[in-house]
């Protein structure tokens, strides 16, 4: 477990924040400029806070009030940037093999094969770092990280600098990493990149840690919709993995209820998640006759929380207890008479959804 408590000035605010992360992937989520990089680099070792106090397990890593600040290259951390840094005068193995030099001798973690395995990248081996694409560039660089077997990965916004097709490229092999069960504090301001990969979500603004929680949770969570990118707002849902039906829809299992994709998904496992926003969500509080929707499910309204332009969330509990969330107009809330305990069917056209929502628990 990393546990981290530290106070440091910033331009305008005070970064001030107490946060612990534990195994899988915790997303800090927040607008550019609320301190997410200057909590990072301070965990690392790059900065040093005013005040504070910062231990892996029983290591104590910088602590303000006994002068405790071990250097970068004593805290067993991998950090991955946003610009992956490998050295242009070393192929990829060469850049490969200065991560495991690196590697503390007693440290336990994964071998030389198993990154490359995990990350896809047996082909590049040979390869000159100045011939690899962006998204090859940036998992040779995460590939250099696990291999100085860390007992934490840093990565501040490692796909801010991808097109969408690089990004789309590289998610599954972060899936991969986190199902690895390594602690990540993994930096984003994208929304559906933190939806897709994180285990927990640290929501921080202008220095403050606002909520922080599991992210299923967090998502959910309609006093939180409107920091959490309003009309991109939604939740993840756990689902089951149905197989594909004669006219090609993807069937989804939640409960003893159904979702369809339409079109085939590859087959990730069994347990997978998918996201869904809220504004892709129609409600009735009866259930609809003659639409072209697919996906109609039954569904008790658990909270009505105002949003912005005259909008509401309302936040839905399914039977088998998972939370949706729908954006609706308030007008809309009105004349349907929402407030919590009512029935209601959440309708999701089967269109709004796609592969790029649905990852693997």
């Amino acid at each position: 477990m990393i546990d981290i408590r530290l106070h440091h000035p910033l331009s305008g605010f005070d970064l001030d924040v107490s946060l612990q992360a534990g195994p899988g992937i915790t997303a800090l989520y927040g607008p550019s400029g609320s301190g997410k990089t200057t909590l990072v680099n301070a965990v690392a070792g790059l900065l040093r806070p005013r005040a504070g106090r910062i231990s892996a397990g029983s290591d104590l890593l910088f602590d303000a009030a006994t002068g405790v600040d071990q250097p970068p290259h004593r805290r067993n951390i991998g950090y991955v940037f946003q610009e992956p840094r490998l050295f242009p005068h070393l192929n990829v193995r060469a850049n490969l093999n200065y991560g495991a030099k690196r590697a503390h001798k007693a440290a336990a973690g994964p071998a030389f094969d198993d990154v490359v395995d995990m990350l896809g990248i047996a082909p590049l081996l040979a390869r000159p770092t100045g011939a690899l694409s962006g998204g090859e560039r940036a998992r040779v660089s995460i590939g250099r990280a696990l291999l100085s077997k860390p007992r934490l990965l840093l990565m501040d916004e490692p796909l801010a600098a991808l097109d969408p097709a690089r990004r789309a490229e590289i998610l599954p092999f972060l899936e991969r990493l986190r199902d690895a069960g390594l602690p990540v504090i993994y930096v984003s301001h994208a929304l559906p990149e933190v939806t897709r990969l994180a285990d927990t979500i640290a929501l921080i603004d202008t220095g403050k840690l606002v909520a922080a929680g599991p992210a299923h949770h967090i998502l959910s969570d309609p006093t939180l919709a409107q920091r959490l990118g309003g009309a991109q707002a939604g939740a993840v849902l756990r689902v089951t993995h149905g197989g594909v039906d004669d006219d090609g829809l993807t069937r989804l299992h939640l409960g003893g209820q159904s979702l369809f994709l339409p079109q085939s998904s590859p087959d990730m496992g069994h347990d997978l998640r998918i996201r869904i926003q809220a504004s892709d969500v129609i409600l009735s509080r009866n259930r609809p006759e003659g639409l072209s929707a697919l996906n109609i499910l039954t569904a008790t309204v658990t909270q009505v929380q105002p949003g912005d332009a005259g909008r509401v969330f309302v936040q839905l509990t399914l039977p088998q207890g998972q939370i949706l969330l729908a954006r609706i107009t308030a007008r809309s809330a009105a004349i349907l008479q929402l407030r919590s305990g009512t029935p209601c069917h959440a309708i999701v056209k089967a269109v709004a959804m796609d592969r790029a929502d649905l990852s693997r628990s």
